[in-house]
């Protein structure tokens, strides 16, 4: 299978893990004119994120590289470009278009919040299913530029911050608007449950590779788009953030320590399902895009458990 038929598009110079048929290693290769190719210097990393470990001695060279020398690996599967984050946190809220449609006033200057997903069961990757319950969850889309870090910070302003950003993936925010509010909680404090709504397996669509920091020149001049049945759902420019992604990386820095692999989605803008009264059913096909990073495409399944 090729990258093209295991649902993805990445663009030349992106870094992807993948398989080749038959083999449950896991390679890392670069993408060159549109095909997965073999790169010296990516020999021997199962996978990026191992190669994200050591981004600031691999990445010098990396850049540095002739990718005239990538040599087409042939019949392979792409995987998700991180298996597994150490970390995943989500900045909420963070369009302003998305703020009105869901009728949410977001002070412009304000701490940016933030949540967490759990990796090794949301995490999915380019072709795979997102799996969804019944119609009372209400499974929403939610496509982001993510950043990833490259390199170990605690409590660092907007410029160190970006030094640490080693490249930049799309992630899909799937949520269950359904699960999001208890209608039985211990405390009124607990209402509102993070972990049934963001948190389920699959909900995490990732890919199709990780674009290297130098080969994006403003992360917040880039257009992201979603189509669900090639019906296109959003469209805006990464211009929209409230909080742009230096000070959302640097936010982060101050409440934990970034560790090399770890990711910051940073938000997602208008065009969700909940204020047309949509949702994702099974059979849909979504497909998630950030201009220079990547088109990731997910088919959706329904749980067989459910």
């Amino acid at each position: 299978m090729t990258d093209r038929e295991a649902g993805a598009a990445a663009p030349d110079r992106a870094l992807v893990s993948y398989r080749l048929t038959g083999e449950a290693r896991l390679r890392t290769g670069i993408v060159r004119n549109g095909a997965i190719c073999r790169l010296a210097v990516l020999d021997g990393f199962a996978g990026v994120l191992e190669l994200v470990k050591r981004w600031g001695e691999v990445a010098p060279r990396l850049r540095g590289t002739d990718l005239a020398r990538a040599e087409p690996v042939g019949v392979a599967r792409l995987a998700a470009p991180l298996v597994y984050p150490r970390k995943m946190l989500f900045a909420g809220a963070n369009y302003r278009s998305h703020a009105a449609e869901m009728g949410v006033e977001v002070a412009e200057g304000g701490e940016p919040y933030f949540f967490l997903k759990p990796p090794t069961t949301t995490v999915v990757g380019p072709g795979d299913s997102i799996v969804v319950g019944g119609p009372e969850e209400r499974v929403d889309w939610e496509a982001e530029l993510a950043v990833v870090i490259g390199r170990r910070v605690r409590a660092v302003g907007p410029e160190e911050a970006m030094a640490a950003v080693a490249g930049y993936t799309v992630v899909n925010d799937i949520s269950a608007r359904g699960q999001l509010q208890r209608t039985v909680t211990p405390a009124e404090a607990f209402r509102w449950d993070w972990l049934a709504s963001k948190g389920q397996d699959t909900f995490c669509p990732m890919g199709p590779g990780l674009v290297p920091a130098w080969e994006v020149v403003d992360p917040q001049r880039l257009r992201v788009r979603l189509w669900v049945n090639g019906v296109l759902k959003q469209d805006a420019s990464t211009a929209d953030m409230i909080v742009p992604v230096p000070v959302l990386v640097a936010a982060v820095s101050r409440i934990l320590t970034l560790e090399p692999g770890d990711v910051i989605a940073t938000g997602t803008p208008a065009g969700v399902g909940a204020p047309r009264g949509e949702q994702l059913r099974p059979n849909d096909v979504v497909v998630a895009e950030v201009e220079g990073v990547g088109r990731l495409v997910n088919p959706v399944v329904g749980d067989p458990t459910a």
